[in-house]
């Protein structure tokens, strides 16, 4: 009979007997690695820069104003000072019935606007990439030559167009017996929703379509193979992995929606149904440039910014879980 023994090698000598990096070695680690920390840091310092002056002090300066107001003791004759007002801006903000018009009139906007905007970029995005299109890039430059014209004068030709008496869109529908106010009571928000769709769908469908350029032509080919139509390898396929993108174009065009000014503003000129408050972006310029109350119009301007953060966020955190419950 015969008996194995097994010898036991303490750890302390396992640890001895394996290879050691030499000291040349590690220092040659720690060296390459501070090169990566710095390049990283070179790289990351413009972003950073940018960061920091164009929202990190901006935001700073506005929620610092926010506490503040200006005041002129006496019988308003001595020099302006600015006096510690606490919470009182954010209270008379959101207690103010025109801010909160504003921010009814924007929601009713985004609820327009947003599906309006992703899904009509998406469908021109999907056309484009399944060929039916002819000369494609003739049709790409042409969606995408309205968002090359400033929002200023796209505005003005679309006031033009707009206004009776001179616009030929509406000379043309009365020649039908047809009358339509397009900047009426019912009608204004929808006609600022077209403004923007003009200006804006051609770009969103430049980023779909390189989206979907980035598809790989191999799952298409398959799903061709497997028996699926044009409209459904569109609606199964390509549009499930392009998610990203929609994900990305909801979420800005949302954040460019909140800030409505541009189009009422100009708007305004021709329409009653248009106030100067009529958006809180026109609300905080109204509060700043014509009222000359700074501390309400920054404390209005805090209040966008959580809404908008917050909104953002929620949208965000909406499709990981979509993703995450996919997944699995």
């Amino acid at each position: 009979m015969t008996t194995t023994t097994h010898s036991r090698v303490p750890a302390g000598a396992a640890r001895a007997a394996a290879p050691q990096p030499s000291a040349s070695g590690v220092r040659a680690r720690r060296a390459a690695r501070r090169r990566r920390l710095g390049a990283c840091g070179v790289l990351m310092t413009p972003f950073f820069a940018l960061l920091v002056t164009v929202f990190l002090i901006p935001v700073g300066t506005a929620v610092h104003l926010s506490f503040f107001s200006d005041d002129q003791p006496g019988l308003g004759f001595g020099p302006e000072r600015q006096v510690f007002v606490g919470l009182r801006s954010y209270a008379a903000v959101l207690t103010d019935p025109t801010f909160l018009g504003g921010l009814g009139t924007v929601a009713l906007y985004c609820l327009i606007y947003i599906p309006l905007m992703v899904v009509g970029a998406l469908a021109l995005a999907l056309m484009l990439d399944s060929g039916v299109v002819r000369l494609r890039a003739f049709a790409q430059l042409g969606l995408f030559l309205p968002h090359a014209v400033p929002g200023i004068i796209a505005a003005l030709i679309w006031l033009y167009l707009y206004t009776p008496g001179i616009s030929p869109v509406i000379e043309l529908f009365a020649k039908g017996d047809i009358t339509i106010d397009f900047l009426g009571v019912h009608t204004v928000v929808p006609s600022i929703v077209n403004i923007a769709l003009w200006s804006n769908l051609g770009y969103n469908m430049v980023v779909f379509y390189a989206a979907l350029q980035a598809v790989p032509r191999e799952v298409i080919e398959a799903s061709v193979v497997d028996g699926a139509g044009p409209v459904r390898a569109a609606l199964q396929v390509k549009t499930p992995l392009v998610r990203a993108s929609i994900v990305m174009v909801s979420i800005f065009t949302l954040i460019w929606a909140l800030q409505l000014f541009t189009e009422p503003m100009l708007l305004s000129q021709s329409s009653p149904m248009i106030s100067s408050r009529f958006s809180p972006s026109m609300y905080i310029y109204d509060a700043a440039f014509t009222r000359n109350n700074y501390g309400l119009a920054a404390a209005a301007s805090v209040v966008l910014l959580v809404c908008t953060i917050a909104l953002s966020y929620g949208v965000t955190r909406f499709t990981s879980r979509a993703d995450s419950e996919e997944a699995r």
